[in-house]
């Protein structure tokens, strides 16, 4: 994988990051914040749907590696979930 596919796929985690927040209403942060939240997503999600036996159902090919678009939103919006549930409200 070369530079232009990494930072491919770092939007891609990015977007999903920022729509799996925005879904759960909470915005801690900004773009780095997004990314790390997208991709801790896909591996909730990735996780979530082999534990489960449930199709992947949107991948994006970057570099020849698969990314699951849909289930890193679902896994971003679960993450972000726990994380508002654990961190104290800003007064």
């Amino acid at each position: 994988m070369g530079l232009f596919e990494f930072l491919i796929l770092l939007l891609i985690a990015g977007i999903c990051g920022s729509i799996g927040q925005a879904i759960a209403g909470f915005n801690r942060g900004g773009c780095i914040v997004s990314i790390v939240v997208g991709f801790i997503g896909a591996l909730i999600g990735s996780w979530l749907s082999r534990e489960f036996g449930l199709p992947e159902l949107f991948a994006v090919q970057v570099g020849g590696e698969a990314f699951p678009v849909i289930w890193s939103i679902i896994g971003s919006v679960i993450f972000v979930v726990i994380v508002s549930l654990l961190t104290p409200r800003r007064g």
